[in-house]
Order: C-alpha cells, then structure tokens, then sequence
C-alpha cells in the first residue's frame, strides 16, 4: 500500500471518528468506533470499518449510520477540503466479536479437559 493511500486512510478515518462522535446521536450506552479505514487506489471509495459495544446494538449503529450516510459525506467532505474525497462504505469489524467467540470455545475445552 502507498504512503499516500496510508495517509488518507488516516485521515479519513480520524475525521469519520470525529463526525460520529460529535454529530450523530446513539441511543444511550452505545458506543461506535471507527476500527480502520480502507481506501481505494483512485480515492473512489473508503470503506469505513466500524465496531459496536454492545454487541445486540450493532443492527442499529449500522441503521442509524446508514440513515445518516448523506450528512456524514457532506461532513467529511467540508472537513477534508480535499480536491477528491472518497464515498464512504460502512462496514461492521466483527474481529472482536470472532475473538470472544474463539475465547469461548477455548474456555469450553480447557473446562472439558479439566473435567477428565
């Protein structure tokens, strides 16, 4: 990946972490963090990788981030006063979801083993 494209993922992803902190409004003990930030090499496209706590809140954040797609580009895009800005994609990070889920069964096996 380019130095170039590494520097835009950074950017966009501290300022979609700023709009969704400051502009947009979760139900209350929701919590949604910007995890990466993929961009295509054109800059056509940004996915935006996103995580949930907690967990049975995840359809919403998405819904929710999902009605505000419009208001969340236009943000970015005044706040990056970039000559091309990439679309962004909204995409959910289950890694720590897969985690706790191998934790589980990692503890179901030493659990088991215990029992022998």
């Amino acid at each position: 990946m380019s130095r170039r494209i590494e520097k835009i993922d950074d950017l966009v992803r501290d300022a979609v972490a700023d709009i969704l902190l400051k502009h947009l409004s979760f139900k209350k003990g929701v919590f949604v963090s910007v995890i990466r930030v993929d961009t295509t090499k054109d800059l056509g496209y940004a996915q935006v990788f996103v995580s949930v706590f907690p967990i049975e809140e995840q359809e919403y954040a998405i819904k929710t981030i999902s009605k505000e797609l419009y208001r969340i580009q236009g943000l970015l895009n005044k706040k990056l006063c970039s000559k091309i800005t990439p679309r962004l994609r909204f995409v959910l990070d289950t890694t720590q979801q897969n985690m706790t889920d191998i934790e589980k069964v990692f503890q179901q096996i030493h659990e088991e083993h215990d029992e022998d």
